[in-house]
């Protein structure tokens, strides 16, 4: 059995060809819209957290890859720009060769931490 992986860059090795092109390029994209977020490993995934809390993840599967907004709340927030990528409750699926535009990941990252926002706020 492998080792659970205890950083994004251990997570990476792992993660084969154009899949890990298209993670490399998210994470430097996330780094540069919350560039005080703290890189770690949550559920097994490569994740972000701002002030303790994780705000955004990302993974590679099989088929395809997944950005995960570490909230349900935040793809049906945004249901109507995620209309052309496959959705779950908390997952927004997309291929390697065609990566989630960062004006899109913006979006989610900002949604996301207004949730948070307005969780510590109640």
């Amino acid at each position: 059995m492998a080792a659970k992986p205890k950083s994004i860059d251990e997570y990476l090795a792992t993660v084969a060809g154009d899949k890990r092109a298209a993670l490399m390029k998210l994470r430097k994209t996330i780094r540069t819209i919350v560039p005080k977020a703290e890189e770690c490993i949550s559920y097994g995934i490569a994740a972000f957290r701002l002030n303790g809390k994780p705000i955004i993840g990302f993974s590679a599967s099989k088929n395809h890859c997944t950005l995960f907004p570490m909230s349900g709340a935040t793809v049906a927030t945004l249901r109507e720009e995620l209309k052309d990528y496959e959705t779950s409750k908390g997952a927004i699926r997309f291929s390697a060769n065609k990566p989630l535009p960062a004006t899109l990941i913006r979006k989610v990252i900002r949604t996301r931490i207004a949730e948070e926002a307005a969780r510590d706020r109640k």
